[in-house]
C-alpha cells in the first residue's frame, strides 16, 4: 500500500505548491485509488496531481475527513472531471451532493480492501484505518476528535503501527509511544516536539512524499 501527500503546508518535492489544507491519496494492494480529503482549492490540488503523474479520472473513492474548508475546496473541481467516484462523507457534512453515490458514515465501516473508515467521531471527523503487514496506518485530516479518541477507535482494527496527518493541537506525546511511524502534516503544531521525542520514528511532511507501507 503507498499514500502520496498532495497538498500540504509543506512540499517534498520541487516544483510542487504548497498550501494551507490537506489532501493525500492512497493506492491499495490491489491498486484501488482512494482520495482522502482534497485541500484547500483545486487549482493548487490538480497542480500537484499533475506534477506528481495522478489522473483525478483514475480515483474510484474519495474520502472527505471533515466540512472544513482547508479540506473540502478541492473537491467541487474533482467532481467536476471525474463523473464516477464514489464518495464517503461523515454523517454532519451538510454541503449537497447531487447525482452521485454519497454515503453518510456514522460508524466504523469498510471502505475498500484493506481500509476502514473510524466512522463519524465527536460528530465531526472520520479518519481512516490502512491495513498493512506491519499493522494499522491511520490517516487523519486534522484530529478534531483527538489523536487519543482515534486512536482507541482504530485499536478495534489491529496494533497501530503509525499516523499519518494533520494532528491539530495535540501535545499528549505519550499516546505516540510504540509507534513505528510518525508523520504529522498540515494543522499539527508541535512538529519540532515531536522531531525531538522521536527522532527515529519521524517523516516530515509535504506534498510530494510517497510513504510505502
Amino acid at each position: 500500500m503507498r499514500v502520496t501527500i498532495i497538498y500540504d503546508n509543506e512540499v517534498s518535492q520541487p516544483g510542487l505548491e504548497s498550501g494551507w489544507g490537506f489532501s493525500c491519496l492512497i493506492e491499495t494492494e490491489s491498486r484501488a485509488l482512494i482520495l482522502f480529503d482534497t485541500g484547500a482549492d483545486g487549482a493548487t490540488l490538480f497542480h500537484n496531481m499533475k506534477e506528481l503523474g495522478i489522473n483525478p479520472r483514475d480515483i474510484g473513492t474519495i474520502v472527505i475527513s471533515h466540512a472544513h474548508g482547508d479540506h473540502t475546496g478541492g473537491l467541487w473541481d474533482i467532481l467536476e472531471v471525474n463523473r464516477d467516484a464514489e464518495i464517503y462523507v461523515p454523517a454532519s457534512f451538510r454541503a449537497g451532493i447531487r447525482g452521485r453515490k454519497v454515503t453518510p458514515v456514522m460508524q466504523p465501516i469498510q471502505i475498500a480492501e484493506d481500509v476502514f473508515s473510524t466512522g463519524e467521531l465527536k460528530g465531526v471527523e472520520q479518519s481512516l484505518a490502512l491495513s498493512t503487514d506491519k499493522g494499522i496506518v491511520v490517516v487523519a485530516g486534522c484530529s478534531h476528535p483527538g489523536v487519543g479518541t482515534i486512536i482507541d477507535t482504530v485499536s478495534q482494527f489491529g496494533r497501530l503501527y503509525g499516523i499519518i496527518g494533520g494532528l491539530h493541537g495535540f501535545s499528549d506525546f505519550d499516546r505516540l509511544r510504540g509507534l513505528s511511524l510518525i508523520c504529522p502534516c498540515h494543522c499539527t503544531q508541535y512538529k519540532s516536539e515531536l522531531r525531538q521525542l522521536f527522532p527515529k520514528q519521524y517523516i516530515a511532511c509535504g506534498a510530494g512524499l510517497e510513504l510505502e507501507l
